[in-house]
């Protein structure tokens, strides 16, 4: 009873359950943090949800209508009608109407997600069974992301969506990823930022978000890819721009891809 009462007051408060990494009971998206997220969330809940709902009732109501109209007792002699021109017309229509009207706002979004703006910071994701790999190819940078055991995890620290090594991007930049994957399919996916691709081996996707929001944003894995395909999550902080500097001068030292010398500076390959 606890249950069923949980998922009618998550139903009708829906935005109680959103947040920027899943809920229990949650239905819904999360709360979006990037325009192309935002614009997912109103095509979905502004135009897609009414004409469900829409169809659903009309649907019903032909069902029951059908039931009592034409139930053996009220019609002792069955109609031999086969077919009706017009409704057959209406029906073939009226389908073709409704998804011209969810197509058109549909590739728009597509489309700006699509087209990558001019970016300020470039991330390359490389799926492994079964952890994420990373590289700033600007920043010589490239780390190893593994999910913390249960056994290691620290307060308010979500249990299989903490990574040992984040992601670090700053606010209100753009951010193109390059995505790929070494051995099988895997699937880059970011919910709160609106964010899903394909890591196909041997081939590079290409994806961008902004995000607008200052925190901590998890996903997953979302292409089937093996025995521990639920144990790979994704990790994105997204920091100011000055605490994203100070981060940067850490990794190009902590995570260097390989030797730099520059004015007696020496930085030793990972």
């Amino acid at each position: 009873m606890k249950k069923f009462i949980l998922t009618i007051l998550s139903v009708i408060f829906t935005t109680s359950a959103l947040a920027n990494q899943p809920k229990e009971w949650q239905l819904g998206f999360q709360n979006p943090a990037s325009s192309g997220m935002r614009d997912i969330v109103n095509f979905h809940n502004n135009l897609l949800l009414p004409i469900i709902i829409a169809i659903s009732v009309f649907v019903l109501f032909l069902m029951i209508y059908t039931c009592i109209r034409f139930r053996a007792s009220a019609n002792p002699i069955p109609s031999k009608r086969t077919h009706n021109v017009t409704v057959e017309i209406l029906w073939t229509l009226i389908p073709c109407l409704i998804l011209i009207v969810m197509a058109v706002p549909s590739f728009k979004i597509l489309y700006t997600q699509d087209t990558i703006p001019k970016a300020d910071v470039t991330v390359k994701a490389v799926g492994y069974q079964w952890y994420w790999g990373y590289e700033y190819p600007d920043e010589n940078i490239i780390f190893d992301s593994y999910m913390v055991e249960t056994k290691d995890l620290k307060e308010n620290q979500p249990r299989l969506l903490t990574v040992d090594h984040q992601v670090v991007v700053p606010v209100n930049k753009v951010v193109k990823v390059l995505i790929t994957a070494n051995d099988v399919l895997h699937a880059w996916a970011l919910p709160s930022f609106g964010v899903k691709r394909d890591a196909v081996p041997g081939r590079i996707n290409e994806t961008w978000f902004k995000a607008e929001k200052i925190g901590t944003y998890y996903g997953q894995c979302s292409e089937l890819c093996g025995i521990k395909h639920a144990f790979m999550p994704i990790n994105v902080k997204v920091v100011s721009e000055e605490d994203y500097q100070e981060w940067l001068a850490e990794a190009r030292v902590k995570f260097a891809k390989e030797e730099i010398k520059k004015d007696k500076l020496k930085i030793v390959s990972k």
